[in-house]
This record gives structure tokens, sequence and C-alpha cells, in this order.
């Protein structure tokens, strides 16, 4: 196995994002928006070409690798009846850069959740079948996570996406659940069990982003916590993974110092430190449990 992490919440610049990486004692990124000297910041699908080469150039010289894309691609800033261009455009920007970085894996999701019942399903399977084909047909793995979008209403919508997207594979956030709505139950929605989630759809797995926090329903807000400190099951979901053999990547995603989808936040005064004690308490808690099942050390 190995740790990586959205160093974009510790600082939008490439050369933090690789700092912070390298004191970790890591040396991969999963990257999403990024900022590489003076070129405008972005998605990684989105800055330039002359960006994009830039970021190539330095990471090489760093020694640090980018292990998965955190795109946008079908994510829930889309909307299922608007027309799919914009995430089949960013698929098809994403392919070159991944291939020409040795990236294999990429996060998408199944387009914003509609008010009502009806989720026009059938075009949402339609279009994550076609991103999928296009990933797989290059080579590249897409992942999908169960975030604010369709296949994460619930586990039983992520199986129903599974069933009719053949060979998709997860993502899974142990933090999502805690936040986002259960639709599988009448309404008032609760809100999912991190735990019960995942536990339904473990044997689709394929990574794992870590992220933990408390939702207080009284004032229907969420707190996000050090791994292990809120709702997300963390210990638990790890140690299951551990003993089921999973060999693949572990990404820390803090939410602490910044929410890249709250369009009112900001990085913190101390972003750059939140990031690498979360890393550092992340991989603590690895070790604990990996000792426990007389396992070998992360490193």
């Amino acid at each position: 196995m190995y740790m990586t992490g959205f160093a974009d919440e510790a600082s939008p610049s490439l050369d933090i994002q690789i700092r912070v990486t390298k004191e970790l004692g890591w040396n991969n990124i999963e990257a999403r928006h990024v900022q590489v000297d003076n070129f405008p910041a972005a998605n990684i699908h989105d800055i330039s070409d002359a960006a994009f080469n830039r970021l190539a150039d330095k990471l090489e010289a760093a020694g640090v690798r980018i292990n998965c894309f955190g795109s946008t691609i079908g994510n829930w800033s889309q909307k299922i009846d608007e027309p799919f261009d914009r995430s089949r455009a960013e698929a098809r920007r994403s392919i070159p850069r991944m291939q020409k970085l040795g990236v294999s894996l990429v996060r998408i999701m199944s387009f914003a959740v509609r008010d009502g019942e009806d989720q026009l399903e059938a075009e949402r399977f339609k279009r994550v079948r076609e991103i999928q084909r296009m990933c797989a047909d290059a080579g590249i793995t897409a992942l999908h996570e169960n975030c604010m979008n369709s296949g994460g209403m619930g586990w039983q919508f992520t199986l129903r996406l599974l069933e009719n997207v053949p060979g998709l594979k997860l993502v899974y956030d142990t933090g999502n659940p805690v936040v986002n709505d259960d639709r599988s139950k009448p309404r008032p929605y609760p809100k999912q069990s991190s735990w019960e989630f995942y536990s339904h759809v473990r044997e689709h797995v394929a990574y794992i982003h870590i992220k933990d926090g408390i939702y207080d329903a009284s004032s229907q807000k969420a707190t996000f916590t050090y791994p292990g400190e809120g709702q997300g099951d963390i210990p638990k979901i790890i140690k299951d993974l551990f003993a089921r053999g999973y060999d693949g990547g572990i990404s820390i995603e803090p939410h602490m110092g910044a929410v890249f989808h709250d369009p009112g936040s900001r990085h913190s005064l101390d972003a750059l430190g939140i990031y690498v004690e979360y890393g550092r308490r992340m991989m603590q808690m690895i070790n604990n449990i990996r000792t426990e099942l007389h396992l070998p050390p992360c490193r």
C-alpha cells in the first residue's frame, strides 16, 4: 500500500504541495486544484499546456508522482439534464495528460442529485458507461466516488450504478456518508452510516479517501476532524481493508484547512500544518492497526 493525499488542501501552489508531500515522507499526490508558478490555478485537467508541462518537469525533478487525477468529471456541479459536453471534454483532456505522467487512476462521479424522485438513471448510466469505456480503452481505471452525486445517495444506488456500468470501480470516501443524506430511506432523510455503506460495497473498492467529521443534527452542520475523531468509522474500515488484503492507495482529504467545493472556504493560516499533522496521525493509525494484524508497517 502507499500513502497520498489531496495536497491542494495545504495550498494550491505546486511547490508547496511537493514540499508537504516530501515532509511526510511520501512520494505521491492526488492531483486536483493546482497552481504552477505564475500560471492561473485550476484543476489539473484544465490548466494550460504550458503549465502542465512545467508541472511534469517539477514533479520529475522532485521525485514526486501523481497517483490519481481528482477530476471534476460528472461531479456534483454538473446536472444530468444538461449537455454531456463538459464531462466528455474533461475526460478527453485528462487521458493524454494521465498517460504522459503514467497515472492509472481517475476519480469520477455520477452527476448532481436531482430534486424529487426521478434521477434519470438511464441517462446517468449511459454517460458513466461512456466515461468508463474512454478510460479503459486508454488503460486507465475510472473510480466512482460516493460523494454528492446520484451514486452517493446510499449504498443501494452505488450497487445499481455498478450493475449498469461494467468495469467501474470505486473510491470509497469515509467522510462523505457523515454529511450525505441516505435517500434509500423515507423523508426526512437521515445521514448515512460510513461503516454500513462500506460494508455493502467493499468488494468493489480499489482506492480510499480518508475524511472524518461529526454531524450535529440540531444545527444541521458538520465539523471536520482529524482521522478517528469523527463518525467516519475510519479505524474499523481500515482494519477490515487490511484484514481483507487491501494493498492500494490511501489518500487524505482533511477538509479542515480548506474545502474546495465550498465557495466560502479559504485556506486557513495553518493549512500546511493541518495537512502534515493529518497525514502523520493517519500513518500512526495505520501502523497501529497493521501491528495488531501482524502486518509490516506502512512506510
